[in-house]
Protein backbone atom coordinates (compact mmCIF):
# COMPACT_ATOMS: atom_id res chain seq x y z
CA UNK A 1 0.00 0.00 0.00
CA UNK A 2 1.08 3.58 -0.64
CA UNK A 3 0.12 6.26 1.89
CA UNK A 4 0.52 10.05 1.77
CA UNK A 5 0.59 12.71 4.48
CA UNK A 6 1.81 16.30 4.54
CA UNK A 7 2.35 19.35 6.73
CA UNK A 8 2.93 17.55 10.02
CA UNK A 9 4.49 20.78 11.34
CA UNK A 10 6.15 19.44 14.44
CA UNK A 11 3.14 17.47 15.73
CA UNK A 12 5.13 14.36 16.58
CA UNK A 13 2.42 12.76 18.74
CA UNK A 14 -0.04 12.96 15.83
CA UNK A 15 2.55 11.50 13.49
CA UNK A 16 3.23 8.52 15.76
CA UNK A 17 -0.50 7.94 16.23
CA UNK A 18 -0.98 8.01 12.48
CA UNK A 19 1.73 5.39 12.00
CA UNK A 20 -0.08 3.21 14.54
CA UNK A 21 -3.42 3.80 12.79
CA UNK A 22 -2.33 2.84 9.27
CA UNK A 23 -0.20 -0.03 10.61
CA UNK A 24 2.16 -0.27 7.65
CA UNK A 25 3.91 -3.48 6.71
CA UNK A 26 7.50 -3.62 5.50
CA UNK A 27 6.17 -3.63 1.93
CA UNK A 28 4.19 -0.40 2.35
CA UNK A 29 5.44 3.11 1.60
CA UNK A 30 4.61 6.43 3.22
CA UNK A 31 5.25 9.61 1.23
CA UNK A 32 5.59 12.74 3.35
CA UNK A 33 4.94 15.84 1.23
CA UNK A 34 7.03 18.35 3.15
CA UNK A 35 6.60 20.84 5.97
CA UNK A 36 7.55 18.30 8.60
CA UNK A 37 9.03 21.05 10.78
CA UNK A 38 8.11 24.44 12.31
CA UNK A 39 5.11 25.68 14.29
CA UNK A 40 4.88 22.56 16.49
CA UNK A 41 7.51 21.69 19.07
CA UNK A 42 8.94 18.42 17.77
CA UNK A 43 9.81 18.81 14.11
CA UNK A 44 13.37 17.61 14.63
CA UNK A 45 12.08 14.51 16.44
CA UNK A 46 9.85 13.70 13.45
CA UNK A 47 12.79 14.07 11.05
CA UNK A 48 14.77 11.61 13.12
CA UNK A 49 11.85 9.15 13.16
CA UNK A 50 11.49 9.45 9.39
CA UNK A 51 15.22 9.08 8.76
CA UNK A 52 15.26 5.76 10.58
CA UNK A 53 12.22 4.35 8.75
CA UNK A 54 13.03 2.98 5.29
CA UNK A 55 9.33 2.91 4.40
CA UNK A 56 9.21 6.72 4.45
CA UNK A 57 9.92 8.73 1.28
CA UNK A 58 10.35 12.46 2.05
CA UNK A 59 9.50 15.28 -0.35
CA UNK A 60 10.70 18.79 0.42
CA UNK A 61 8.40 21.62 1.47
CA UNK A 62 8.96 25.34 1.79
CA UNK A 63 9.67 25.08 5.53
CA UNK A 64 12.52 22.60 5.02
CA UNK A 65 13.83 24.79 2.22
CA UNK A 66 13.81 27.87 4.48
CA UNK A 67 15.56 26.01 7.28
CA UNK A 68 18.20 24.03 5.40
CA UNK A 69 20.77 26.77 4.74
CA UNK A 70 20.55 28.04 8.30
CA UNK A 71 20.85 24.52 9.67
CA UNK A 72 24.04 24.06 7.67
CA UNK A 73 25.37 27.37 9.01
CA UNK A 74 24.54 26.38 12.58
CA UNK A 75 26.87 23.41 12.56
CA UNK A 76 29.88 24.34 14.68
CA UNK A 77 28.45 27.70 15.80
CA UNK A 78 25.51 29.10 17.76
CA UNK A 79 22.30 31.02 17.15
CA UNK A 80 23.89 34.36 18.06
CA UNK A 81 26.25 33.94 15.13
CA UNK A 82 23.27 33.30 12.83
CA UNK A 83 21.69 36.56 13.99
CA UNK A 84 24.81 38.43 12.90
CA UNK A 85 25.54 36.60 9.63
CA UNK A 86 22.06 35.84 8.28
CA UNK A 87 19.60 38.24 9.95
CA UNK A 88 17.09 38.40 7.09
CA UNK A 89 16.93 34.64 6.47
CA UNK A 90 16.71 33.94 10.19
CA UNK A 91 13.94 36.50 10.65
CA UNK A 92 11.94 34.98 7.78
CA UNK A 93 12.27 31.49 9.21
CA UNK A 94 11.32 32.59 12.71
CA UNK A 95 8.34 34.56 11.36
CA UNK A 96 7.12 31.36 9.70
CA UNK A 97 7.15 29.25 12.85
CA UNK A 98 10.80 28.23 12.96
CA UNK A 99 11.48 28.99 16.65
CA UNK A 100 10.81 25.47 18.02
CA UNK A 101 12.72 23.86 15.15
CA UNK A 102 15.73 26.10 15.71
CA UNK A 103 15.63 25.34 19.41
CA UNK A 104 15.46 21.58 18.83
CA UNK A 105 18.15 21.61 16.17
CA UNK A 106 20.53 23.76 18.22
CA UNK A 107 20.36 21.20 21.05
CA UNK A 108 21.77 18.43 18.82
CA UNK A 109 25.41 17.41 18.69
CA UNK A 110 27.39 18.49 15.61
CA UNK A 111 27.22 14.92 14.32
CA UNK A 112 23.43 14.85 14.72
CA UNK A 113 23.12 18.24 13.02
CA UNK A 114 25.10 16.93 10.07
CA UNK A 115 22.88 13.85 9.82
CA UNK A 116 19.69 15.94 9.82
CA UNK A 117 20.92 18.46 7.24
CA UNK A 118 22.16 15.67 4.96
CA UNK A 119 18.80 13.94 5.32
CA UNK A 120 16.82 17.06 4.37
CA UNK A 121 19.21 17.64 1.48
CA UNK A 122 18.21 14.20 0.15
CA UNK A 123 14.48 15.01 -0.05
CA UNK A 124 12.85 14.70 -3.47
CA UNK A 125 11.17 17.65 -5.20
CA UNK A 126 8.38 15.41 -6.48
CA UNK A 127 7.60 11.76 -7.12
CA UNK A 128 5.37 9.98 -9.65
CA UNK A 129 3.74 6.72 -8.55
CA UNK A 130 1.00 4.32 -9.62
CA UNK A 131 -1.44 2.69 -7.22
CA UNK A 132 -4.90 1.17 -7.48
CA UNK A 133 -4.84 1.50 -11.27
CA UNK A 134 -4.29 5.27 -11.09
CA UNK A 135 -1.30 7.55 -11.74
CA UNK A 136 -0.31 10.10 -9.11
CA UNK A 137 2.05 13.05 -8.99
CA UNK A 138 3.20 13.82 -5.43
CA UNK A 139 4.72 17.17 -4.43
CA UNK A 140 4.44 19.74 -1.68
CA UNK A 141 2.54 22.07 -3.98
CA UNK A 142 2.23 22.99 -7.67
CA UNK A 143 2.50 26.02 -9.93
CA UNK A 144 -0.53 27.79 -11.30
CA UNK A 145 -2.01 25.95 -14.26
CA UNK A 146 -0.47 26.72 -17.64
CA UNK A 147 -1.91 24.78 -20.60
CA UNK A 148 1.21 25.58 -22.64
CA UNK A 149 3.59 23.89 -20.22
CA UNK A 150 4.04 20.43 -18.75
CA UNK A 151 3.73 20.80 -15.00
CA UNK A 152 6.93 18.78 -14.57
CA UNK A 153 8.83 21.62 -16.24
CA UNK A 154 8.06 23.86 -13.26
CA UNK A 155 10.90 25.37 -11.26
CA UNK A 156 11.97 24.12 -7.85
CA UNK A 157 10.36 27.14 -6.18
CA UNK A 158 7.01 26.45 -7.84
CA UNK A 159 6.98 22.99 -6.25
CA UNK A 160 7.45 24.43 -2.75
CA UNK A 161 5.71 27.84 -2.91
CA UNK A 162 3.20 27.55 -5.75
CA UNK A 163 -0.58 27.77 -5.42
CA UNK A 164 -2.40 25.12 -7.48
CA UNK A 165 -5.56 25.86 -9.42
CA UNK A 166 -7.71 23.30 -7.64
CA UNK A 167 -10.63 24.07 -9.92
CA UNK A 168 -8.63 23.02 -12.99
CA UNK A 169 -7.78 19.53 -14.24
CA UNK A 170 -4.05 19.66 -14.92
CA UNK A 171 -3.91 16.23 -16.58
CA UNK A 172 -6.80 13.87 -17.22
CA UNK A 173 -4.53 10.86 -16.69
CA UNK A 174 -2.82 11.99 -13.49
CA UNK A 175 -4.06 12.84 -10.00
CA UNK A 176 -1.99 15.55 -8.30
CA UNK A 177 -1.54 15.06 -4.56
CA UNK A 178 -0.30 18.09 -2.63
CA UNK A 179 -0.04 19.69 0.79
CA UNK A 180 0.95 23.29 1.56
CA UNK A 181 -2.52 24.84 1.27
CA UNK A 182 -4.80 23.93 4.22
CA UNK A 183 -7.97 22.38 2.88
CA UNK A 184 -10.09 24.93 4.73
CA UNK A 185 -8.69 27.56 2.35
CA UNK A 186 -9.78 25.50 -0.67
CA UNK A 187 -13.29 24.96 0.69
CA UNK A 188 -14.29 26.04 4.23
CA UNK A 189 -16.51 22.98 4.49
CA UNK A 190 -13.40 20.79 4.24
CA UNK A 191 -11.53 22.27 7.21
CA UNK A 192 -9.74 19.37 8.91
CA UNK A 193 -10.57 16.98 6.07
CA UNK A 194 -8.84 15.84 2.88
CA UNK A 195 -10.17 17.56 -0.25
CA UNK A 196 -10.61 15.72 -3.56
CA UNK A 197 -11.74 17.09 -6.90
CA UNK A 198 -10.66 17.84 -10.49
CA UNK A 199 -7.88 15.24 -10.33
CA UNK A 200 -6.43 16.92 -7.21
CA UNK A 201 -6.09 15.54 -3.70
CA UNK A 202 -5.15 18.09 -1.03
CA UNK A 203 -3.97 16.54 2.22
CA UNK A 204 -2.93 19.48 4.44
CA UNK A 205 -5.59 19.29 7.16
CA UNK A 206 -3.95 21.92 9.40
CA UNK A 207 -2.31 19.59 11.94
CA UNK A 208 -0.63 22.42 13.87
CA UNK A 209 -3.66 24.72 13.98
CA UNK A 210 -6.64 24.84 16.30
CA UNK A 211 -9.37 22.45 15.12
CA UNK A 212 -6.95 20.99 12.58
CA UNK A 213 -5.79 17.42 12.30
CA UNK A 214 -3.26 15.21 10.54
CA UNK A 215 -4.78 13.57 7.49
CA UNK A 216 -3.48 10.59 5.53
CA UNK A 217 -4.74 8.91 2.36
CA UNK A 218 -4.06 5.45 0.97
CA UNK A 219 -3.57 5.84 -2.78
CA UNK A 220 -4.48 2.22 -3.50
CA UNK A 221 -7.96 2.51 -1.99
CA UNK A 222 -8.41 6.31 -1.47
CA UNK A 223 -9.32 5.53 2.14
CA UNK A 224 -8.76 8.51 4.44
CA UNK A 225 -7.36 8.48 7.98
CA UNK A 226 -7.39 11.25 10.59
CA UNK A 227 -5.65 11.95 13.89
CA UNK A 228 -7.09 14.83 15.91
Amino acid sequence: MIYVISDIHGCCDKYIKMLDMINMSDKDTLYVLGDVIDRGERGVDILREMKNDRRVVPIIGNHESMALGLMRALRGTDTKDLEIRYPKALYTWMLNGGVPTLRGFAALTDEEKAEITEYIDSFSIYENVSAGGRNFHLSHTLPEYDPERDVHDASYLEFIWGEPDYGTVYDENTIFVTGHTPTALIDPEYGGRIWQGNNHIAVDCGAAFENGCLGCICLDTLEEYYVY
